[in-house]
């Protein structure tokens, strides 16, 4: 497994943050990415790409200082993940908030709490380090996210009509936030 940086365990399923692979886990990440985006997950890809661009983005990703990576094990397989963004340390006016990229769960291991698992993991995560807002990004022909999203208390302030294209047909794009404070105040 990776570097073990706090955990949520439940029956046979655990989220955890990481700052390193091993090869097995990688591969399981890269496999789930791939079947993700060809059921039409939001990773920017509309196709999957070749295996070793994948490795080399989440190999990337993890040296990023304003991002965190969180997997999601089922069965102790990775078949999920999400990432918490926080603002780059120049920008102190945004400082208070952080934004969830990409939280998505293999087709195959749906249905089983995994994506709330890890959006409470995320935010638990971000309260901790001092946000107190989440902000998130969804598109168009997502609408088991958007519901899951706005079930979870994210709220929805905007939408952009030319967010993305993807086999040709342009997406908008739907803007979320969700107050990280109790009682869903920002101080």
């Amino acid at each position: 497994m990776g570097e073990w940086q706090g955990e949520v365990r439940r029956d046979d399923a655990l989220v955890e943050r990481v700052s390193a692979f091993t090869d097995d886990d990688l591969a399981s990440l890269c496999e789930a990415v791939s079947a993700a985006i060809i059921e039409g997950g939001n990773f920017g890809w509309a196709q999957p790409p070749e295996r070793a661009a994948l490795e080399a983005y989440f190999r990337g990703l993890l040296l990023v200082p304003e991002r965190s990576l969180f997997l999601a094990r089922a069965d102790g397989v990775v078949v999920g993940s999400a990432q918490l963004l926080r603002p780059s340390r120049n920008n102190q006016a945004q400082a208070f908030s952080a934004t969830l990229k990409q939280l998505f769960i293999a087709p195959y291991a749906r249905r089983r709490g995994l994506a709330r698992m890890l959006a409470d993991r995320v935010e638990e995560r971000a309260r901790a380090i001092g946000c107190q807002v989440m902000n998130l990004e969804l598109r168009e022909g997502q609408g088991e996210a958007v519901a899951f999203f706005e079930s979870i208390g994210y709220r929805r302030w905007g939408e952009h009509p030319a967010y993305a294209r993807v086999n040709g047909r342009t997406l908008r794009g739907f803007y979320y936030y969700k107050p990280l404070q109790p009682g869903g105040v920002v101080a």
